[in-house]
């Protein structure tokens, strides 16, 4: 049932009852006494009566008192000739008769009839609530994907940066959709499906819409967990009508965000072959069997996890393409940058280029991010333009955390933050196979007290043993600083200690780094998806004595990357002071005014 069907029953009701209320109360007999009417000629006789009423049968008489009495004579009868017959003089007293019809006769009707219509108005309301419900339980197995709007303004590749190999790859749909004959002649196959897989924020939908806007075709568009219900059947039956909707609107795209909620490997979970989720996968499967060589309609499925995907899914004949959309290089995140600033005003020093270079590892959603950001930072000190100043400001806000300027630490608290911040820095400016050091600070972010962030010279794909090392050792820095200057270690340090623990067991585990194991990998990643994390790093695929080696290995690495922290900052005490001191004065150190600090401090 619609929402205006509801509001109008509501108002019948309410208006029913309203009305119900009033004449009962206006059918409720006054407080006056009650006698006939040779009572009434006794007070004309005794020249009691002020004025006599007569309205039909109904006689109200009104005493000089003001008390009424109420009486009733005969429809035949006159009140005159009644009062004459009692011995009355009806001339002594005012009468006032009416000549209208009988309101007893409408009260009594109205008594009837209200209730009658309540209880049709409560028949009514039932009666659509259960058409309602069972319009609703027809639509239960009906598909809910939603058809782009074809009236706004459609996404092409140009809305698009980066990613250029994978809008090649792209721009092969876009000439099935649109030119299929040419094809078709040469004994070429439509493809079925698109696989688009990449890590979060690196534009999967976006990329899918524009290939729909490009071929200028429908573009229906619907999440994997949307299939899913608790009734077994409803995600195979939404599936059947989703191909048949899109079939009837061929050629068209069908795009399905997150398949992994529905296309996970099968057999693995609780419930067999009457899982809900495996029996939608296999309606998927069929669906995509089912079309004809030309049908016209290309399924792209968009996921962040193509490695938990069941592998019927990725056989050729169904998803027959994969497109890998990685995170952008500098290029790219320039061009992104320039586009997400299109409908914003940048300041004339506004240098999109050098955010790209602050910016590795960044997505397409975090470099969107950090433009809204620094239009809301703007907004906020209501200046016209952004200016670099804000859009440095909100790199560091999405990156680091917000700072909490209002974070209260003592004195000692504060000095200890910024030795533990400047063993950080001078050890990842010593180090030669660290990043170099692109901003201190002791002002908490997040959860952090402080912050010493490093930015690559470029961008990076491949990263060496000795590069790690030395990053472990910048990690442990910080550590080695409060134990050398205050002979005590705090609770500062817990997550750096986290992360190097687990560059180290990356180290021997996943990248065959560890000369005593050799080139080997230990421990199957494989059953993170099904047994939870938890539970999987305790699934081992080696022996004891291999755990025994794996943990002295981890521990070497740690202790060795320590030594040498502690070996850099004994060497350079004057230097880490230095800049400890100007952190407890100025809070921040920028890159220019560290590396000015480093070169003119003597060791």
């Amino acid at each position: 049932m619609k929402k205006g069907n509801y509001k109008n029953i509501i108002y019948l009701i309410v208006v029913v009852l309203v009305l119900a209320v009033g004449y009962t109360y206006l059918a409720r007999p006054k407080s006056v006494e009650n006698a006939p009417i040779s009572k009434v000629a006794e007070e004309v006789k005794a020249g009691n009566v002020k004025n006599i009423s007569v309205n039909g049968t109904d006689v109200t008489t009104t005493l000089k008192d003001n008390k009424k009495i109420q009486s009733t004579i005969s429809s035949s009868q006159q009140i005159t000739t009644t009062l004459k017959d009692l011995g009355a003089d009806p001339s002594k007293v005012t009468l006032d008769i009416k000549q209208g019809s009988d309101s007893s006769f409408w009260i009594s009707i109205l008594a009837y009839v209200l209730p009658t219509l309540l209880i049709v108005g409560l028949f009514y309301f039932m009666l659509r609530q259960a058409q309602g419900s069972g319009n609703q339980a027809m639509m239960f197995g009906k598909s809910q994907a939603r058809l782009a709007d074809a009236n706004k303004k459609q996404v092409s590749f140009a809305d698009v940066a980066g990613s250029t190999e994978a809008k090649q790859e792209l721009l092969e749909i876009v000439e099935f959709l649109k030119y299929p004959q040419k094809f078709i002649t040469l004994g070429a196959k439509i493809p079925k499906g698109v696989l688009l897989f990449g890590p979060p924020g690196t534009g999967k939908t976006l990329m899918a819409r524009a290939v729909a806007g490009e071929a200028g075709v429908p573009f229906f568009s619907i999440s994997g967990s949307e299939f899913v219900e608790m009734f077994v059947g409803v995600g195979a039956s939404r599936v059947r009508d989703l191909f048949n909707k899109a079939k009837k609107n061929a050629p068209c795209i069908i795009f399905i965000d997150e398949i992994d909620a529905v296309g996970r490997q099968r057999g693995t979970g609780m419930g067999g072959s009457h899982d809900e989720r495996e029996q939608t996968l296999n309606q998927i499967l069929v669906e995509m069997d089912g079309f004809e060589t030309d049908t016209n309609v290309i399924v792209i499925a968009a996921t962040n996890r193509p490695d938990v995907l069941d592998p019927a899914l990725l056989r050729p004949g169904r998803f027959d393409r994969r497109v890998i959309l990685d995170m952008p290089d500098i290029k790219d995140r320039t061009e992104i940058l320039k586009i997400h600033a299109k409908n914003k005003p940048l300041a004339k020093g506004a240098n999109l280029e050098i955010i790209a270079k602050q910016t590795p590892g960044f997505s397409g959603a975090d470099l969107q991010n950090i433009l809204n950001e620094s239009a809301i930072l703007a907004a906020r000190e209501n200046k016209k333009e952004i200016s670099m100043q804000d859009i440095e400001a909100s790199v560091e806000k999405v990156y680091l955390g917000p700072e909490r300027k209002g974070a209260v630490m003592n004195e000692r608290e504060k000095k200890i933050t910024a030795y533990h911040e400047a063993g950080h820095a001078l050890i990842g400016h010593l180090l030669p196979n660290t990043d170099p050091i692109h901003k201190i600070s002791i002002v908490s972010r997040g959860m952090a007290l402080g912050v010493t962030w490093s930015l690559p010279i470029e961008d990076k794909k491949l990263i060496s043993r000795s590069e790690l090392r030395d990053d472990i050792a910048m990690m442990l820095g910080g550590r080695a600083a409060e134990k050398i200057f205050f002979n005590e270690i705090t609770t500062g340090a817990s997550n750096d200690l986290e992360k190097a623990t687990q560059m180290a067991r990356d180290m021997v585990t996943r990248y065959g780094m560890s000369d005593k194991l050799g080139n080997q990998i230990y421990g199957r990643r494989d059953d993170l998806v099904f047994l939870g994390k938890e539970l999987a790093e305790h699934h081992k695929d080696y022996s004891e004595d291999i755990a025994s080696i794996i943990d002295s290995e981890i521990s070497r690495i740690i202790n060795e990357a320590y030594k040498t922290a502690e070996k850099t900052i004994n060497s350079n005490k004057k230097k880490l002071e230095k800049v400890a001191n100007v952190l407890l004065e100025k809070e921040t150190i920028e890159s220019e005014e560290f590396n000015a600090l480093m070169d003119k401090t003597k060791v």
